[in-house]
């Protein structure tokens, strides 16, 4: 059995597809920004001449805390993660990214995989990360079901 979940008062996803889909006793995160409910993206500042700053650092603090609550809707945390993909789109953000990603990880949290891509969803959007979690013991068995 497996159940897909779009969580309330997160950004809607920008497709058909659920925020996390759970199966097998694992969640499975669909690709997550650090884009918030009211479509606005952390880490992105726009001034009075419409000059944009973009921040891995902000991005990448947004995107795991994002994670994080997602991952809260099934029960589990980011401790219950065993695989994350990371898409960064310049690797020159990957210093920053990786010492934010340090903040929350260390060499017991999840196997990581980070790749560059040539853009994301959204031109102000630097990093995308998709995971995998294993879920505790008491919530393998519950079933989510479908919030908007």
């Amino acid at each position: 059995m497996s159940d897909a979940k779009v969580v309330a008062e997160k950004a809607v996803p920008r497709g058909r597809f659920p925020h996390l889909k759970v199966a097998g006793g694992f969640a499975f995160v669909s690709g997550t920004s650090s884009r918030r409910a009211d479509n606005t993206i952390a880490g992105a500042m726009v001034d009075e001449l419409g000059t944009v700053e973009l921040d891995i650092r902000v991005q990448t603090r947004a995107v795991i805390e994002n994670l994080r609550d997602l991952l809260a809707a099934v029960g589990a945390g980011l401790e219950d993660l065993v695989s994350v993909t990371t898409y960064l789109v310049s690797m020159n953000d990957f210093g920053g990214y990786n010492e934010v990603y340090a903040e929350f990880f260390d060499e017991t949290g999840p196997a990581r995989t980070t790749v560059a891509v040539h853009q994301l969803p959204h031109p102000q959007l630097l990093i995308e990360i998709q995971g995998v979690a294993a879920l505790p013991a008491g919530q393998q068995g519950s079933r989510t079901s479908t919030e908007r």
